[in-house]
């Protein structure tokens, strides 16, 4: 069966909006809901919640001068994408009794965005 022409276009533009690459710039808007309480980059330091310079890759718990909750220290976890993502989404629930008091980030593509955004900065701050 052939589909119309209309049809076919929308089908096609829909694909290509789920399977929309991470995007920096975008991420970059969303870390303006985490930079409130987090810093990132060559003069991070920690505030209300730990610095984010090389976040992937780290163990939950252990920036250097940052005070976590017993809960974050023995969460056993070692960030990456996919347990960043988890944990975005809800970050009670994923940890509690974790300190982090925030609403969570829903939109899956919004938490990819974000991710390219954190995923720049080495553990010292700077852009590879």
């Amino acid at each position: 069966m052939k589909l119309p022409t209309s049809v076919a276009l929308i089908v096609v533009a829909l694909a290509a909006n789920s399977t929309r690459a991470q995007d920096i710039t975008v991420g970059e808007r969303s870390w303006n809901k985490c930079r409130a309480c987090h810093q990132i980059g060559e003069t991070a330091r920690n505030l209300v919640g730990p610095q984010l310079n090389g976040l992937f890759g780290r163990a939950a718990g252990t920036a250097e001068g940052y005070s976590y909750s017993a809960a974050n220290k023995a969460s056993g976890i070692t960030w990456d994408e996919a347990i960043f993502a988890d944990y975005i989404k809800d970050p009670k629930a994923k940890i509690p009794g974790t300190k982090m008091i925030f609403a969570g980030i829903k939109n899956e593509q919004e938490i990819k965005d974000l991710t390219a955004y954190l995923k720049q900065f080495a553990a010292d701050g700077k852009k590879p």
